[in-house]
């Protein structure tokens, strides 16, 4: 948006490029750019308040990107990083399940690596700060500034200090504005200045709508003889049923320690789905619990992640701005990889940028000429194919992992807002969330172990445009799901005789972990994810 009158003095740093964002894509960016040329100069910004505290992945890397962008990194690897060794795929039913016989070629890692994403970037940024790339976590970039003819000239870093009236607090401190010939986007999944840029620039005009999912993840410390380092499972099927996308992880990590997570589809129908819970629930299935019992916790948390692929791929390129990794949509959905995409295209950004003085023109036409776009073409038809249900999903992705992706024809992505069937419109599945003996027990514990921190005198980052919709409209036709598709308990339905129609939505702030799922699932629309004061937000360990 252009910037209206500000009253407040700012301060003003310049530079060539800022990046948003110390993910895998903006850190290799500027790594790759100083390589090429030391003299320009480059500013990376983190809202977190260390670097890899909001990263969140699964993760196993394919190494190849990585090798290209620091050739000696096996010497000097990253603090959580296990060779992988051997691969599994279950396939479970509520009461059982069984070892596939073949493992789907994209989830066979031979040569690749099991890593913490978060401990990867908190890595990875030394090394850009020793080529002379600025590091500033804790700077939340809060909007964009802009040219009179509409170029994006940088962006200005929220304010601190603001109460949740509004009002300036003691403390107070106006954010400054970094302006910079070049904008790069690396915000990840949903990245709420891309979201507005994506609308301003009509960037999306000539793709489908961008498809998410979420992905829950627990890190656990189990007892002794457990674990077989660098064994990689995946699973489909229960507790998910056939026309819901869902699927989990167990990484089997060094110091008898596991990384579990649970994916679910954010294209799910059933206005009852509740994700957090399908994960605990899966959490108990007779070939999971067994490896859990008498362990414990260190660290959870969620995060959206991007699945609409080749065809939901955006323009990357604007005036003055261009976007990179899962912030323009490069995860490779059947592989469960995105790492080795964002680097490929943070590197391939830099080199576009160093080579044209800086002009982000032509970096769409580059991307889409790419590696990175030519193998999420070949996968484009698998994830769609699974909206017509597990079976046809299996099949159809046997079909074009065969054909390479050859089909004549790509299969269209629609919103995930406007997947959910209205209460009573057809007969839903029995969501039978069992009780749990295994921890956390409840949304509020995960908070907890994703040391998620706000002030709670700021103003709310979850902007509700209408919320006279949550207790009206939104009652009767899905029965309020954001208490559901939620993973940290942020929205609430409270009884309220004062309110006008006998309760209230509440919005507890505190809670989020920063996942965007709100921003995606809401029915209406109408929820807007917003940084907060720079510096909140979960503080995630080795996710």
């Amino acid at each position: 948006m252009n910037q209206p009158a500000d009253a407040v003095e700012r301060d003003v740093m310049e530079y060539d490029v800022v990046t948003v964002g110390a993910g895998p894509a903006g850190l290799s960016f500027a790594i790759r750019l100083k390589q090429i040329n030391p003299d320009i100069s480059v500013c990376v910004i983190e809202k977190s308040s260390t670097i890899g505290a909001h990263i969140l992945s699964g993760a196993v890397i394919e190494p190849g990107p990585l090798d290209a962008l620091l050739p000696g990194w096996h010497d000097n690897p990253p603090p959580v990083c296990v060779p992988a060794t051997e691969d599994e795929f279950w396939l479970l039913g509520k009461d059982g399940g069984r070892k596939a016989p073949i493992v789907p070629p994209g989830m066979r890692n031979h040569g690749n690596y099991i890593v913490s994403l978060g401990a990867m970037c908190a890595w990875l940024a030394p090394q850009a700060e020793a080529l002379g790339v600025e590091i500033y976590p804790g700077f939340a970039a809060a909007e964009t500034l802009h040219a009179e003819d509409g170029t994006v000239t940088g962006v200005r870093i929220g304010d601190m200090g603001v109460a949740k009236d509004g009002t300036h607090k003691p403390g107070y401190t106006a954010g400054i504005d970094i302006r910079a010939k070049v904008t790069v986007l690396a915000e990840g999944a949903r990245g709420h200045l891309t979201k507005r840029l994506v609308r301003r620039f009509d960037l999306d005009a000539d793709s489908d709508p961008q498809a998410y999912s979420i992905g829950i993840k627990e890190l656990w410390q189990v007892p002794a003889g457990r674990v077989t380092p660098g064994k990689i499972v995946h699973t489909l099927g229960w507790p998910a049923d056939n026309h819901t996308y869902g699927g989990s992880f167990i990484y089997h990590l060094d110091n008898d320690q596991l990384a579990i997570g649970y994916v679910s589809g954010l294209d799910y129908h059933d206005p009852n789905y509740a994700p957090y819970e399908a994960f605990q629930q899966w959490k108990h299935h007779p070939m999971v619990k067994p490896l859990l019992e008498g362990g414990n916790i260190l660290s959870a948390g969620a995060r959206a992640i991007v699945t609409g692929g080749w065809q939901s791929l955006p323009k990357v390129e604007m005036p003055g701005a261009l976007l990179i990794g899962d912030t323009a949509g490069l995860l490779n959905v059947p592989k469960i990889k995105g790492t080795h995409q964002a680097i490929r295209s943070g590197m391939l950004a830099a080199e576009h940028l160093a080579a044209g003085a800086l002009a982000p023109a032509g970096f769409d036409a580059k991307l889409r000429a790419s590696d990175a776009m030519a193998e999420l073409r070949k996968v484009r038809n698998i994830k769609p194919g699974f909206k017509k249900g597990l079976w046809f999903g299996l099949l159809n992705g046997a079909w074009e992992t065969a054909t390479a992706g050859l089909s004549p024809w790509t299969l269209k992505v629609k919103a995930d807002w406007s997947a959910l069937d209205k209460v009573g419109s057809h007969e839903q599945p029995k969501r039978d969330y069992i009780a749990r003996d295994l921890p956390p027990r409840d949304r509020l514990a995960g908070v907890y172990f994703a040391a998620t921190e706000h002030d709670e005198d700021q103003p709310v980052h979850l902007h509700v445009h209408d919320t006279s919709i949550c207790v009206t409209r939104c009652v009767e036709e899905y029965n309020n799901p954001c208490t559901r598709f939620c993973p940290a308990a942020v929205y609430e339905i409270v009884e309220d005789a004062q309110a006008e129609h006998g309760k209230r939505l509440q919005i507890n702030a505190a809670n989020c972990v920063h996942c965007k799922t709100c921003d995606i699932k809401d029915p209406y629309e109408i929820i807007t994810w917003v940084t907060p004061e720079g510096g909140s937000g979960p503080n995630y360990q080795n996710l």
